[in-house]
């Protein structure tokens, strides 16, 4: 019983450690390279900021109930990552991000291998949020 608690805990620590690196990651490319962010970016950034908070009091405290809001929000940034991602890499849906704003939505200040690009981060960020706290419900319900 105890393993299983020092594994949730890991877990737990896991999660905020993500939410806290993209978050990092989120304000180096704004603050420090000077992109300015898209209205879709603003979306994720207002998804994944307060996770940081959410999952460090579900961390402190060891409760991963406490982190409920967290799955809700990773799961809803899941969504506009994937829109956004879409709209860079699609050329179909590419003008619909001409239209996002200030900033286009459809543009790609860094496109790694081909892929990788500030919303693709941003949605590995929430999938690899919400199926660690998807396993932490699954092991919570197998220990019951």
């Amino acid at each position: 019983m105890a393993a299983n608690r020092e594994s949730n805990e890991t877990i737990l620590l896991i999660i905020w450690g993500q939410a806290l690196i993209a978050m990092m990651g989120s304000l180096y490319f704004s603050e420090f390279l000077h992109y300015i962010p898209c209205e879709l970016c603003w979306y994720q950034r207002i998804l994944m900021y307060p996770l940081v908070i959410i999952y460090g009091y579900a961390a402190v405290k060891k409760d991963i109930r406490l982190g409920w809001p967290g799955l809700i929000m990773s799961g809803i940034g899941i969504l506009v990552s994937t829109y956004h991602y879409l709209i860079q890499k699609l050329p179909s849906l590419s003008e619909a991000g001409e239209a996002c704003g200030l900033v286009p939505c459809n543009g790609q200040y860094i496109n790694y291998f081909g892929f990788v690009t500030i919303p693709f981060l941003a949605l590995t960020a929430f999938l690899v949020i919400f199926i660690f706290h998807m396993i932490l419900l699954l092991q919570g319900r197998e220990a019951k």
